[in-house]
């Protein structure tokens, strides 16, 4: 996607006029390729124009330098090349790309002079780049095994992928870079960490690398850290005493969103990752904290669709960076922040947002924000036949959606709180933002089609979360009596019961959605809780073998040591801790229950 982009960007000027005089060897005057122009192309175009990166031509040689000189002048000069979306004065950036009005002006009388390449006394070697790699040699790569296949199809595709992390010791990661495995049909990557093995057991259970569908509930951003590739993403390090740890024994989850509509045959997709490590233990935690909208809904023809996001700071923060994402649609993006004190701090602007150049930009300096300022995201988009990147010819209604024909409005920023407390409000601050926007959701979508189970059941879980539990349960049970055999619905319904004290009845709803999702590993742990509080242990340890020889936990084995104990069957209940440590090699409570099971078996045989 990203080749084509750049193919696209040049073959425009290949028309332009030729250089106008043959290239000259050992001018003083003015500006030469040894001197001047080689050190700069090295190094703000290097990293993607040499071989096997994804520019369509190398700039590491004169030769192909010249071959282009016309081309680099209009991409330069047009502000086209190196691609840099915010506009200028609307944050100071770390790793900002754009060239300087003196460095354009440089190039251009450079080509203006015949391209001159200079006194060869002046040649120096090209920079020596790591093959494949953006920053350099990593300290470990991970690769899926063996490559998937994706197949042509109309509908886009979200596979997670496992790869196990050789590690025997925790390391701390202060750089990660992602090689997608085939930029032609990856929209994008999301990558989580699995410090147990339930995204491996779902992997092993699919006959084909991976599986589909969302992440396992093992699978997590590692200390808050947001994950990801998007194109155009440049990989940056961080600091080394904000790293974070990546433990041995653990998972890799890589979930591709690719996009096979465009194939004619099928392509092999292997993502790769490389990790930069540091011996510093993180003595910062940063949090990255999402903005955006979920109610995106765009009817076709529209020029200027707006969607906006407020959020005011609990806590005072340092902003670290900032990571703007939307799909095809999006022109126009607008981030600031609204100080106490009513001063308006602007942290990005967008003026013509393009999905193939995403990036996060990293403040050159961190900008302070006290509690109580207003965060403020808003976002245009022109779902017109005018916008060349409009991917409905002709134009249609366009949603909020992962799917690439769908939209999306998201604003990630990395705080840094200043001290523990501060990192623990602000994260729930976060859940508590993303529950609000959820409920908006939820409580339309049942506006707009009361007669539909799934808005009901989306709707009661949302409740639920939100702890107003009556509320839940009568939507849940709407949800039920719309969609009888619903189990997932009839799962939730459960839930809130049991919130109201309403045990039976909440056993008999997990019975019946057991019944109707026999193979739902999740299901039968819930049912044998809830028997197990209501003191039928044996049927619960029934219903727990049933659930692990689908979906082996921690927790669902750690229960079933402690349904064993309780019926004195300590020895049986002393193995099914030490698989559930097995698994969760930190599970406290599990250490716990296994060091009384050792205690009993000293102090009495175990029953059998």
């Amino acid at each position: 996607m990203r080749t084509a982009a750049l193919a696209a960007m040049f073959s425009s000027s290949v028309a332009l006029a030729a250089c106008r005089a043959p290239s000259g060897v050992g001018r003083s005057a003015g500006p030469t390729y040894n001197t001047d122009i080689a050190p700069l192309l090295w190094e703000r175009c290097g990293a993607c124009h040499r071989p096997g990166q994804l520019a369509p031509f190398s700039l590491l040689e004169y030769q192909q330098v010249r071959s282009h000189a016309a081309q680099i002048v209009k991409a330069t000069r047009n502000h086209v090349m190196p691609p840099w979306l915010p506009e200028r004065g609307y944050g100071t950036f770390a790793n900002d790309r754009r060239l300087g009005q003196d460095q354009i002006d440089l190039i251009d009388r450079w080509v203006a002079r015949g391209a001159p390449e200079g006194d060869p006394a002046e040649r120096r070697s090209p920079p020596t780049f790591v093959e494949g790699w953006q920053l350099g040699q990593p300290d470990l790569v991970v690769a899926l095994p063996e490559p998937y296949t994706l197949r042509p199809g109309h509908s886009d595709v979200f596979r997670n992928f496992v790869i196990p992390i050789p590690l025997s010791t925790p390391r701390y990661v202060r750089g990660m870079e992602v090689r997608p495995g085939n930029g032609h049909v990856v929209h994008h990557a999301t990558i989580g960490i699995d410090r147990t093995r339930a995204s491996r057991l779902l992997d092993e259970a699919d006959p084909e690398p991976g599986y589909e569908g969302m992440f396992s509930e093992g699978a997590h951003s590692p200390e808050n850290h947001a994950l990801g590739w998007t194109p155009g993403m440049m990989p940056m390090m961080d600091p080394s005493d904000m790293a974070w740890r990546l433990d041995g024994g653990s998972d890799l989850i890589i979930q591709l969103h690719m996009m096979p509509g465009h194939l004619s045959a099928p392509e092999q997709v292997r993502p790769s990752v490389g990790f930069f490590f540091t011996n510093t233990p993180p003595a910062r935690q940063p949090i990255d904290f999402k903005l955006g909208s979920k109610t995106i809904d765009i009817p076709a023809g529209t020029v200027d669709y707006t969607a906006e996001d407020v959020f005011v700071l609990p806590v005072d923060v340092d902003l670290l960076s900032i990571y703007p994402h939307a799909h095809y649609l999006a022109k126009d993006m607008k981030a600031f922040a609204t100080l106490p004190d009513g001063k308006v701090v602007w942290l990005l602007w967008i003026k013509d947002w393009n999905f193939n150049w995403q990036d996060q930009y990293r403040y050159e300096t961190p900008v302070f924000l006290p509690r109580g300022t207003s965060l403020t995201m808003r976002y245009t988009y022109d779902n017109s036949a005018a916008n060349s990147r409009n991917p409905h010819r002709p134009p249609e209604r366009v949603v909020y959606g992962p799917q690439s024909s769908d939209e999306m409005g998201d604003l990630w920023l990395r705080f840094l709180p200043r001290t523990a407390a501060a990192q623990s409000a602000l994260a729930r601050a976060f859940v508590a933002n993303e529950l609000r926007k959820d409920l908006i959701v939820a409580e339309q979508g049942v506006s707009r089609n009361p007669s539909d189970a799934r808005w009901h059941n989306l709707l009661g879980a949302r409740y639920l979360e939100a702890g107003r539990i009556p509320e839940s349960a009568s939507h849940l049970e709407q949800a039920v009596r719309l969609a009888p055999r619903d189990a997932e619905a009839r799962n939730n319904l459960a839930q809130a019961l049991l919130r109201l004290g309403r045990v039976g009845d909440a056993i008999a709803h997990y019975r019946e959605a057991a019944r109707l999702a026999p193979r739902n590993a999740q299901l039968l742990f819930n049912l044998a809780g809830a028997l197990q509080d209501r003191g039928h242990t044996e049927e619960a340890i029934r219903y727990l073998r049933q659930a692990l020889a689908l979906t082996p936990t921690a927790e669902g084995h750690n229960n079933l040591g402690a349904a064993l104990a309780s019926r004195g069957l300590v020895e049986e209940a002393a193995g099914e801790f030490r698989r559930a440590l097995e698994i969760r090699p930190d599970y406290a409570e599990a250490k716990a229950n296994l060091a009384m099971a050792a205690g009993l078996q000293q102090g009495r045989p175990a029953r059998r």
